[in-house]
């Protein structure tokens, strides 16, 4: 039996990812703190005819992403990786903001997709390729300033190793793309409220909804997308 992975399984984004691909793929669901969304998730992933585990995983930490491709090499073929982890607790000035927590934002946003594909990569050879989707943001075009420019410079790192990943990997069979999406009503905001506030900086001026992203992440995963690799798609309302 083969899987996909999504990172950050539980919640927001990552949830409604999970769900749209529930009905064409068996799930491996990556959780850091809140099991039980998690396991929601999970629960709803089966009723629409997935078979579908939950995993702890921390992407910042090597030796807990090793621990947790382990165990998906245990349950299967790995046939899909979506790195949608993500976080952003350092928020405000650069200048305002301790460099330990914009640290600990860069190691989530770069460094822990960068350490989910080296140690699936074992797992998509074995399988005789496969298709990794990276979570970007368009904060990688626009810089985020007075916000979050670390985390807007950390999504720009994502693209570039969207971009040459797609390249070393092409001849393994293994495509390599990325969704970029403008702001959602997620909880991934700090202030629940900022989509509302932030509409009319947006063309189409109201803020996206997860599920309006997850159709583009699982269109890159599936086999109508099998010409296409290092591309970036955004799905941002116009931005």
């Amino acid at each position: 039996m083969a899987f996909t992975v999504v990172t950050g399984g539980g919640r927001g984004l990552g949830a409604a990812i999970a769900l749209r691909l529930a009905t064409s793929r068996n799930l491996i669901l990556g959780y850091r703190q809140d099991e039980a969304s998690a396991q929601a998730v999970a629960t709803q992933a089966r009723e629409l005819g997935a078979t579908c585990h939950v995993l702890q995983i921390d992407c910042a930490n090597e030796e807990s992403v090793a621990g947790f491709f382990a165990r998906v090499k245990d349950f299967g073929a790995l046939e899909g990786l979506v790195n949608n982890a993500g976080a952003a607790t350092a928020i405000g000035k650069l200048a305002d903001n301790q460099l330990a927590d914009i640290g600990a934002d860069l190691n989530t946003n770069l460094l822990g997709p960068i350490a989910c594909i080296k140690h699936a990569l074992p797992l998509f050879h074995a399988h005789g390729g496969g298709a990794i989707v990276n979570i970007s943001s368009v904060a990688a075009e626009s810089g985020s300033p007075f916000t979050y420019v670390h985390y807007a410079a950390a999504k720009a790192g994502v693209e570039a190793l969207t971009v040459g990943l797609s390249k070393e990997l092409a001849m393994d069979g293994i495509r390599v793309n990325a969704v970029s999406p403008g702001t959602l009503w997620t909880e991934f905001h700090r202030d629940p409220q900022r989509p509302a506030l932030v509409a009319e900086t947006i063309p189409m001026r109201r803020a996206g909804m997860p599920e309006e992203v997850a159709g583009a992440v699982a269109w890159l995963l599936s086999s109508e997308a099998a010409y296409t690799t290092g591309s970036i798609l955004k799905v941002s309302g116009g931005l």
